[in-house]
């Protein structure tokens, strides 16, 4: 062989080899349209425990496997035994009713398989495909559901209309604008003979309209929406007794400008307990009532605080005589455990720590899981009632650094820990109650192997009180550290919100690594008022919304103009919502430090915007006058002298499109350059395809105004 083929045959061999191993670009397409499908760590569909048994299921290729705590496949049942048409082709999510039976929906009707009796689908309810809110009662065969204001109860045959048909009136659905931990209308007792569901009277709330635009014409669709300072929703609790068909609400009527949260049944059913909130959300009350005659019984628990009390849940029965209750009263989001009279017996979580979710109750030890005291980490714990010493808590994942979700076995003897970290996508295993490892369900691959993806920094600055802020930073995955990289910040900042986690890539939009790879640098700080770190690191924002996240943000960008490889030049902003508000403060507040920036959806006077989460933390407009002028942007317009994109939904219905619009029309009168682009028919934030557009043009603005 020539000399000259051999080389010919190398080259060949070399090309194809680097051809074969060389990484690929993610494009913009990929990480917006792709992001959770694509590049999203493998998981398990629909994974869970059996009713009282430890066995566990999940979908697996059209197909509901079932498996014993050894591991061992014990039953699989395939899409054609549990449907019959060819209409469907993907094995719908099920949820066990009892240790053989499961209850499934397809289109408008609920039907029940057993595994072991028949193994043919039941017809188990139906109901009219105009429903929402379902909520299903499996000990009576019932589910009740709303159209339109009104609250429907039904079986197989009869339809029962809970309520009168009242104008400006809804039955059964959520109140108080999803606040308060609030996330449905409606509440089963525990043997399925009542239904407790919110009345929400909103005749004196001041109606916002939404423009709705079509191919020829446009239609107005008006929302009920109440402004800091205005009147707001009147709301009760009714009981409706399914054997009697008659409704009983509670007596409430001698409280003014409340908030109705945290419903919990009782065990027996003969009692049901509501949190009642002042207006100004700083005394909060556990009330017990009678759920026959609705009548008043006793004040169990109340909570005090100078700044606001923020109930987001119910307590739970741990049996008839004790429950827990949580509270942030000492500092710390924690468990306390009372008996049935309202008396307390012990503080239950020691630390700081921060409760997450209660998990069960076995043999006098509370599982749980709770964020680590820097807020990134989640693990499983478990408090033992029976000791008295520190040794009762014990963090029982802490071998397993990560976020971890948990899900008890019906024996509370074993545990599906699904958990990720900043480096691996996902693992999915069963451990023990001690947190012992016992078998391995899934080992996720990293689904950007193949991709070029930069370097995710996940590390802490501090604050000017010595308090620690997590930080992010997201580098071009051909980082040079002699270059000079502009910088975007990412912010929010905002109350009840975390963006960072020791998760998968530190929870980090995959847009940004592809920023990252046009030689950018991005970055993000959770400063002061954001979520998981505790009572005073939220609470420092009260009553001044905007100026303590200002100074956190400042820090974080005094440590990027610390860095040898940042431009201090070219540091852009972008934020959406509370983060939207945080992008046009900081632009306005330190004109000659930004670029340009993206302001999303942005609250820009907070007088305008919702009772219920504004008022918390602000108070009303007539009580904090100061701070409402202070944060209100409208007032700082002349103060804008870099580039500044505002996009907004026209059919926002969370920060109304008002804001926005306010602060183009300050802006024109005061002759300031500003740019503005509006998506017609859609909400708070751009999703589906359009996200797409959304994300090019955000970037490109950036990219062409950090210079």
């Amino acid at each position: 062989m020539s000399n000259f083929n051999i080389k010919l045959k190398l080259i060949f061999f070399l090309f194809f080899t680097f051809s074969l191993f060389a990484q690929k670009e993610i494009t913009l397409y990929d990480a917006v349209l792709k992001r959770m499908t694509d590049f999203y760590p493998q998981n398990i569909s629909n994974l869970q425990w059996q009713k009282s048994q430890d066995n566990y299921s999940y979908i697996k290729d059209s197909c509901l496997v079932i498996f014993n705590a050894n591991n061992n496949l014990i039953d699989k049942i395939c899409i054609n035994e549990i449907y019959d048409k060819e209409d469907i082709n993907t094995f719908p999510k099920v949820e066990w009713v009892t240790n053989h039976s499961f209850k499934y929906q397809i289109k408008n009707q609920i039907y029940l398989f057993n595994t072991k009796r028949g193994r043919k689908p039941v017809t188990y309810l139906k109901f009219d495909g105009n429903s929402k809110n379902k909520d299903y009662n499996f000990k009576r065969n019932l589910i009740a559901y709303t159209i339109g204001n009104n609250l429907f109860v039904s079986d197989n045959e009869n339809v029962k209309q809970v309520n009168l048909s009242k104008e400006n009136v809804t039955f059964g659905q959520v109140v108080h604008r999803y606040e308060f931990g609030i996330t449905k209308g409606t509440f089963w007792s525990p043997n399925g003979n009542k239904l407790a569901f919110y009345k929400n009277d909103e005749k004196n709330v001041n109606e916002y309209p939404l423009l709705i635009t079509s191919d020829t014409t446009s239609t107005i669709k008006q929302i009920k929406y109440p402004m800091s300072g205005d009147l707001s929703e009147i709301v009760n609790v009714g009981i409706y007794d399914i054997d009697t068909e008659k409704v009983k609400y509670l007596q409430i009527d001698n409280i003014k400008d409340y908030y109705l949260t945290n419903i919990c049944w009782g065990p027996s059913e003969k009692y049901i307990y509501v949190s009642v909130l002042n207006r100004d959300q700083n005394h909060l009350m556990l009330k017990k009532y009678d759920s026959s005659s609705g009548k008043y019984l006793k004040t169990l628990i109340e909570e005090k605080d100078e700044k606001y009390v923020h109930p987001l849940h119910p307590m739970i029965f741990l049996d008839n005589e004790k429950f827990l209750w949580r509270s942030e009263k000492n500092g710390f989001d924690h468990f306390y455990l009372y008996n049935q009279k309202g008396k307390l017996l012990r503080k239950v979580t020691e630390g700081d720590i921060i409760v997450k979710d209660f998990l069960g109750f076995k043999n006098e030890t509370i599982y749980f899981s709770a964020y680590s005291n820097d807020g990134l980490d989640v693990h499983l714990y478990s408090f033992s009632l029976e000791e008295k010493n520190k040794k009762a808590q014990k963090n029982l994942t802490s071998n397993f650094p990560g976020f971890h979700k948990l899900k008890i076995s019906p024996s509370g003897k074993l545990f599906i820990d699904e958990f990720s970290n900043l480096k691996l996508p996902r693992i999915i295993q069963i451990i023990d109650s001690k947190g012992q490892f016992i078998y391995k369900l899934l080992d996720a691959k990293n689904p950007l192997a193949d991709y070029n993806i930069g370097k995710t920094d996940l590390f802490k600055i501090s604050s000017d009180d010595n308090i620690f802020l997590n930080s992010r930073l997201i580098k071009p995955y051909n980082f040079d550290v002699n270059k000079k990289y502009p910088v975007l910040i990412y912010v929010y900042n905002g109350p009840q919100i975390q963006l960072l986690t020791n998760s998968w890539l530190a929870n980090t939009p995959l847009w940004m690594y592809y920023l990252a790879n046009q030689d950018y640098l991005i970055f993000t700080v959770d400063g002061r008022g954001s979520e998981n770190r505790g009572k005073d690191f939220e609470q420092s924002v009260y009553k001044y919304l905007g100026n303590i996240e200002m100074i956190d943000q400042m820090k974080g960008y005094n440590y990027l103009k610390s860095l040898p490889y940042v431009d201090s030049s070219r540091i852009a902003l972008h934020g959406w919502s509370y983060g939207g508000f945080m992008t046009t403060n900081l632009l306005l507040n330190y004109p000659d430090l930004f670029t340009c920036g993206v302001a999303g959806g942005p609250v820009t006077d907070w007088s305008l915007y919702e009772v219920m989460y504004t008022e918390r933390y602000m108070q009303t407009p007539i009580k904090n006058k100061d701070g409402y002028v202070s944060t209100n942007l409208l007032n700082q317009i002349n103060n804008l002298k870099s580039s500044l994109l505002m996009i907004h939904g026209l059919v926002d219905d969370v920060v109304v499109v008002q804001h926005s619009l306010k602060f183009i029309e300050e802006c024109i009168k005061n002759n300031i350059p500003i740019d503005y682009f509006l998506y017609p028919n859609h909400p708070h934030n751009v999703r589906g395809k359009d996200r797409l557009h959304l994300m090019e043009k955000v970037l490109k603005y950036i990219l062409d105004n950090n210079e």
